[in-house]
Parts: structure tokens; sequence; C-alpha cells
């Protein structure tokens, strides 16, 4: 075999500056067996071991060169590194003294002709081991001498590498454990609903210990109760109690000391395991929940996951866990708290509302609609008991129940149903299944639960000493929508409301109650305020009085208006024709007399031209009757010529009717007048009409007992819907005798006439109107209405 000695011997500090260039424990490891490689014969490998934990040794291979495969980690006493970890010093394996079983750590398919262990020892601690193997031929003394050379530099870094590496994962597991506790505290304030809270505890304990089971404990009283439970543990059941000496829960609820048990035999743990040989407990760790260091809880861990017992790092780390833990528990019990202080500031008002009146729909309204500020439900009701059958008198958020209503009919029925029981009815459904223990109670409430889309259903019945009340219950549809406090709230909220309504129901049976109640009622308010105050209200109600009765106002009757239609004039031409000509257009204004439009006249200009030719002959015959001295028949023409010049009048005039006029002032309102040329009409026929905007008629309801104040010539004031910014004046022509019946109600009618110079208003328009009646007492102007109406009651009471 040849030797390399003088390579071996080549520069070390070469070799040193390498491996001080790495820090952790695998480069270096490789830098080793890279340095050792080169200076070996052929056909040899190399493998580089370190023990990173001293309290559990064992192998581990780093690094490799040549032609070998090793298992990942070898138990510290197996084969021939069994012998490296007694010596702590080289030793060599010749083939004669080498079994296969000797070396079953290598994956080779090769025999082995020598084997060469040159131990890692620093400050006589091994950290591990250079193993190098020969395939053909034995190791000379030199090449060992030259591997304890490199050993003496490699021991000292291999250490410090363990050293950095032990650190940096100190240094890590810290940050991770910091980075957890803040996870922690960022998902346990998360929520300040305890019930969710609870779980959320057990559940991230589970979590983060890594253990089979967690228990919660929270005190209740003098005693723990299991409240809350993640994973597995068969020697506990959610619900118990303990009490100190019952368990370990309960010791320290006792001392307030955590406690570890990490001895399967420990007599607590034999005792809890008694009976669940299966799930047996063989590790136990506990740590109280303190609040300003009262202890509000326990928190118990069993059995790790990876089958160890538990040790003192996990003891600190479940403590620093419960500190977590305890403020967010003190976080939810603050608004747990609030909470009830919240549920009892609402019973308070509630009961002072039902307690201060004895107005039944006051009360039943108050009991109905009162707790909804702190109870979760969708739907209260209360029925009563009226002559052994059950009435639904109040629901919350319906002002004005109908009875015949499909709902309020189904919820009365179940009211009737749950009113037979003296006890409290609580029915929730969960899913698909309704829990309640009678098989007649489920289907009769999984009927009405898929009527209603409602899931939960709590009554109670109100009775006193002299029976039954009433029933009062609510809904929701959510099956857990009360807790404790809302069921002590509605307990005690039951009761007053009995008292309640029944003072309430006694109070309506007396004779005009309805009529002497708000005066009572304003009575003992007056009556209790101070003296001072009271004369100031008496003086006020003086000074109110004398200015009613003696301070004039304007007297305004007021009623909705309607403009009236327009009066309107329509052209009919006497004489018939055809329209030869039309001068304006619709919406044209023209004054009276102005030539609309004309008809055809030919007729007419024949007519009288004829009519003027037998008057000219008449009258030449007369004059030549006259010259001939022919008395009589001078007489006779005579009469012809009178005649025929009251024909020539008449044909001039029909003539003249041709020209079809205006008759009034107005506004041409016949629609596409000028399409009517051509239009043969008849004597009568509409040619146009004329409306005249001069003035504008509108129509004032007047209430009955208003009517008696009107008077033609009274002043009004009109605005209009379509000028809400003006105000047209005007005066009252006609105030109607006949009332009209408009509904169920009876109105007179006023006609006020109001210039319309500018034709601004049009028929059809509505407003409202103010009819001024003069001057008139306050106290009237105000409450006349009132007055009226009252006076008419107590004449239709008591008559005089």
């Amino acid at each position: 075999m040849a030797t390399r000695r003088p390579a071996i011997a080549a520069p070390l500090a070469e070799f040193a500056a390498t491996l001080l260039a790495q820090q952790e424990t695998g480069p270096r490891a490789r830098v080793i067996a890279d340095h050792v490689a080169p200076l070996l014969p052929e056909d040899t490998a190399v493998v580089v071991y370190v023990i990173e934990d001293q309290e559990n040794p064992a192998w581990i291979p780093k690094a490799t060169a040549g032609d070998v495969a090793v298992s990942e980690v070898i138990e510290f006493h197996t084969g021939t590194l069994a012998t490296v970890a007694e010596s702590k010093s080289p030793v060599l394996f010749e083939s004669a003294e080498l079994q296969r079983e000797h070396y079953s750590h290598l994956d080779i398919r090769r025999t082995v002709h020598a084997l060469v262990y040159v131990p890692l020892v620093t400050a006589e601690t091994l950290v591990g081991t250079i193993e190098v193997i020969s395939y053909e031929q034995a190791f000379p003394q030199t090449v060992i001498e030259a591997l304890q050379e490199i050993a003496e530099l490699a021991s000292p870094a291999i250490a410090s590498a363990l050293s950095y590496e032990s650190e940096r994962n100190v240094s890590l597991h810290s940050i991770s454990r910091v980075t957890q506790m803040y996870d922690l505290e960022k998902v346990f304030n998360s929520t300040l609903e305890m019930d969710e809270l609870l779980e959320i505890i057990a559940k991230k304990f589970q979590e983060v210990m890594s253990v089979q089971g967690v228990n919660l404990w929270m005190v209740n009283g003098d005693a723990l109760q299991l409240i809350s439970r993640a994973g597995s543990d068969a020697t506990v059941q959610q619900g118990i109690w303990q009490k100190p000496g019952e368990g370990v829960a309960g010791d320290i609820s006792d001392n307030g000391e955590s406690v570890l048990i990490n001895d399967p035999e420990d007599e607590q743990l034999r005792k809890r395991n008694a009976g669940h040989e299966d799930g047996a407990v063989f590790s136990l760790l506990a740590a109280p929940l303190m609040e300003h260091e009262n202890l509000v809880g326990v928190v118990e861990a069993v059995n790790r996951l990876d089958g160890l017992p538990f040790d003192e790092d996990d003891q600190f780390l479940l403590t620093n866990i419960c500190e977590t833990a305890s403020n967010a528990l003190h976080n939810a019990s603050l608004l747990q708290a609030e909470r009830k202080v919240e549920i009892l500031e609402a019973l308070v008002k509630v009961s002072g509302e039902i307690t201060s009146t004895l107005d039944l729909d006051r009360v039943l309204d108050a009991i109905v609609n009162g707790p909804a500020s702190v109870i979760p439900y969708e739907r209260a009701a209360i029925a009563l008991d009226q002559r052994g059958r059950m009435v639904v008198r109040a629901i919350s958020g319906i002002p004005k129940i109908n009875p015949k209503d499909p709902d309020v009919e189904r919820l009365r029925e179940l009211l009737e149903w749950t009113s037979l029981s003296s006890e409290p009815i609580f029915v929730a459904q969960h899913g698909d299944t309704v829990e309640d223990e009678r098989e007649e109670t489920r289907a009769k409430f999984a009927t009405y639960f898929a009527q209603t889309g409602m899931r939960a259903f709590h009554a109670l019945p109100l009775t006193d000493d002299d029976g039954r009340v009433g029933v009062f219950s609510l809904e929701s549809s959510d099956p857990d929508f009360l807790d404790t406090a809302h069921l002590e709230m509605i307990k005690v909220l039951a009761g007053q409301a009995t008292v309640a309504l029944r003072n309430a129901s006694m109070y309506r049976e007396v004779p005009f109650i309805d009529v002497l109640e708000p005066i009572l009622q304003k009575k003992r308010k007056f009556m209790a305020l101070e003296k001072r105050r009271r004369m100031a209200v008496i003086v006020a109600v003086a000074l109110g009085l004398i200015f009613l009765g003696a301070f004039p106002l304007p007297l305004r009757v007021d009623g909705r208006a309607l403009v009236a239609p327009s009066h309107s004039a329509r052209v009919q031409p006497s004489v018939g024709g055809v329209i030869q000509q039309v001068n304006v257009r619709e919406g044209q204004a023209v004054k009276r007399g102005v030539v609309l439009g004309t008809l055809a006249d030919w007729q007419y200009r024949a007519e009288l031209a004829a009519a003027q030719a037998k008057y000219e002959t008449a009258v030449s015959q007369m004059n030549r009757a006259l010259a001939s001295n022919d008395g009589a028949e001078a007489g006779i023409e005579r009469v012809q010529a009178d005649y025929w010049a009251s024909e020539v009048t008449r044909a001039k005039e029909r003539l003249d009717l041709t020209v079809v006029r205006s008759p009034i002032d107005g506004v041409v309102a016949t629609p596409h007048i000028e399409d009517t040329v051509g239009r043969s009409l008849n004597p009568g026929d509409t040619f146009a009409e004329v409306v005249d905007t001069s003035r504008a008629s509108i129509d004032v309801a007047i209430d009955q007992y208003d009517v008696a104040l009107l008077n033609p010539g009274q002043e009004a004031s009109v605005k209009l819907e379509g000028y809400p910014a003006q105000t047209f004046q005007g005066k009252v022509e006609i105030v109607s005798p006949k009332s009209q019946l408009e509904g169920e109600q009876r109105l007179f009618y006023a006609r006020v006439s109001v210039p319309n110079t500018e034709g601004m208003i049009r028929a059809g328009m509505q407003g409202q109107s103010k009819i001024s009646t003069g001057w008139s007492p306050a106290g009237r102007v105000m409450f006349r209405h009132l007055g009226m109406w009252l006076w008419g009651k107590l004449w239709s009471w008591f008559g005089w």
C-alpha cells in the first residue's frame, strides 16, 4: 500500500482556515471528509459522525466521501462504533476480526478489508468520530497518525459548531415560543363571548402542548366543574364536579400550585385510571388559572402525543399559557358582568313601566317589547285568559293584532296548549331534532317550527293566588338564544308581569275609568310638583286663558280649492255654408267682434243681387204708374217695392252673417280650428269656442261646521299647486245653499272669483284657499271645532 505521508502532512493551517469558514456541523463535517479522502489510498471511503445530544447520544452521519452509504441515525452502542464510544481512542479493525454484523450500519455490497476510527474528543467529551473504510488493503500506522492530527483540529471545530447550533436552536425555539404566545393571545382575545372562549382555550392548549387531551375546569361556588374539553380523556366526563381532595384539579383549587406527574404508578394517577385501562393517563400536567390572585379555574393536560412524560419545560409552557388565558377570561368576565348590569337595568326599567301605570295596553306593550334590548328574541307574545279561553293581546313589533291572521291563530293555539302546564316550557330544535321527552311535544313543535321558521320556544305561565292570568312566550330562530342570566330575568319579569296584568285588568272594570284615568294621572303629576312650580303652572294657565278669551286673531276658513270651468261662448253661425276662411288659431286671444272666419257667400250675394233687381223693377213700375196717373197700379207697385226693399235688407243681413265674429273677449279654445276650412256647416253648428279667461271661478270646499261663517263679498286667498310661490286674491261670490256628500263627509262650496288677466289660472287646477271671516277671540279661532264637537256630544247625552 502506497502512503502519502508528505501529503498528509500538508499545511494543516489551510484545513483549519477552511473549517473556521463554516459555522454549522454539516458543512464542517463535509470539509473534514473532503480533506481526508484525497490523503487515503485508492478504493477507500470516509464517514464523519457527530453526536448532537450528549444526554441521549447517537451517531449521526454528517458527511461521506467515496463508495459508502450510512443509516440516518445509529444507536450509540452498536457494532464497531460501540468500541469507539467506550475507548474514546483510535481503533483499527482488520479483516480477520471483522464480521458483517459488526458494521451493519454501513449500507455496502463489498467486503471490508479494514476499518479505522479516529474519535473527535474535546475536553474529554466525545463529539464524533472519523470512520475510514478500506476495501482492498490495511492501513499503515502513518495513516492513523495523520488522521489523529486532523482530528485534533476537527474536534474543537465540531464541538464549537454543535454549540453554535444549540444556541441558535435555543434562540429559534425562544422566538417560536414568543410567536406562539403572541398568536395565542391574539386568538384568545378574538372573542369576548365566554362560551366561545372556553372552547377556544381548550383547543389551543391541546394544539400548543401537543397532548392527547385538555380539560378546562372552572370555579363554580366552592367546587370546580369541567366546562370544556379538547381531545380525549376517558377518565373524566364533561360537567362533573370536583372538590379539594377528590382529584388533581380539586387539590389545585385548594393550594393554587401547578402539578407535574410523570410517573404512571403515581397514587393519584392510579386512582384516576381505575376502571379505564384502555384510556389510562400515564402523564399529567395541571396549572391554575389566576385572576388578580384569585383562582378562576384549572387546566389539565394529559399524555404527550410523542409518548414521553411531561417535563419542567412543559410545565413552564403551560404556566405561561395559563397567564394569557387568564387575561382573556378576565376580559370575557367583564363583558358578562356588563351584560348582567344591562339585564338588571332593563329589568328595572320594564318593572318601572309596568308598575307605574294601570293602563292594560301600556303594560302589555312594555312586557313584550321592553326586554328586547337585552334578550335576543325575535318574537314575544302575551295571551290573557278571557272567560276560560286564551286570547292573544300583545305581540312584539305589532301595534294592532288581527285575530284572523293565520300566524296569530297558530300562536294562540300553541299558547292555549302551553297554558295547561303549570311549569315553564322550553323546546328547541337543533338541526332536524326537536329536543323534548314527550313524543306529542316533539311532533307539535316540529310542525310549528316548520311553519314559522323559529327554532326555540319558551313559555311561562302567568298565575297568582286568584288563578290563571295568561301566558308569556318568547321565540327565536336561534335554538340557544337564552342563557342563565336571561332565564333568571324572564322568571322575575313573569312574576312582576302577573301582578301588573292582574291590577290593570281589575282597574279596567272601574266605571268611567277610561275618562277619569287621564285626568287623574294629570292631577297626580301636578300635585307631585314643587309649590313654586305649581304656582308657575297656575299663572301660565291663567295667562293662557286670558289670551284665548281676550286676544283677537283673524278667523280664516280654509278648504280644498278647485278651479271651475271658465265661462265660454260657442260661436254658431245663423246661416249654413262652407267654411271659406279661418283667421285665428287655438289659444289665440281675441276681442269681441273680431272676425274669426268667413263662410262661402256666393249664394247670399246672388240672392242679394236678385232682391235688389226686383226692388229696382218694382220702383220703376211704380214710377211709370205715377207718371200715367194710374193711382191703383201705382199703389200695387208701391207694395211690391216695399216688399223687395225688405228682402234686400234681409239678404244683406244673411250676407253679413257669413262673417263669423267673436261674441266675447277671450281665448280661442277649439283644437285645430285652422283645419276646418272646406267643412260645411248647418245653421246652429259650432264653428269655434271662445273661453273668457279674464276672471277665474274657484270652488272652495267648506266643512259644515264653518259654512255659517261665510258670506258673499268676503276676501279670499288661493294658493294653487301649479303656482306654489304665488297667492291669488279674490272674493266670495256665492255660498252654496245645499251640501254635497263626498265619502262620509258633507261639504258646502263657496264660489270665489279671482282676476285672471294673464290667463295663468286654468280649469281643473287644485290647491288650498283661506277665506277671511273677520276677527275673533283666540280661543274661538283655535278651538272652535273641538268646542262644537263637545257641545254636540253633551247635547246628545243630556239634551236641553
